[in-house]
């Protein structure tokens, strides 16, 4: 399958799922970004359009963040980060984003990790 056909269907994905959720004030939307190196999540009230809360594995905030990377393992503590920055802004449910990706390795890993820090999907 040539590039631009994968990229165009991913695309496609990503925009046919961001369609049907949406995140509010009081429920925001936990958007998960992997790239090849770093690991991205953010809490976006899309009614507002603004970020509310928001972790990476680049921020400097985050403790010893030369050693993750975006895999599995860096994914379990990143959900547990991004919970923390979640619950201290006051946010406790939240509606998951997984940006078309697949609901296994690393996005599941993340996600249960957050759960397991506070978080109510």
């Amino acid at each position: 399958m040539r590039t631009e056909k994968k990229q165009s269907l991913a695309r496609k994905r990503r925009w046919r799922v961001r369609h049907k959720i949406s995140g509010t004030k009081a429920r925001p939307r936990m958007a998960v970004c992997f790239s090849n190196k770093n690991i991205h999540v953010q809490f976006i009230d899309d009614t507002a359009g603004v970020t509310l809360a928001a972790a990476s594995t680049r921020s400097k905030g985050t403790p010893d963040r030369e050693k993750l990377r975006a895999n599995a393992a860096s994914a379990k503590i990143m959900g547990g980060l991004a919970a923390q920055a979640a619950l201290s802004k006051g946010l406790k449910q939240v509606v998951f984003d997984r940006s078309g990706a697949p609901y296994h390795g690393k996005v599941k890993a993340l996600a249960e990790a957050a759960r397991e820090a506070g978080l109510q999907f």
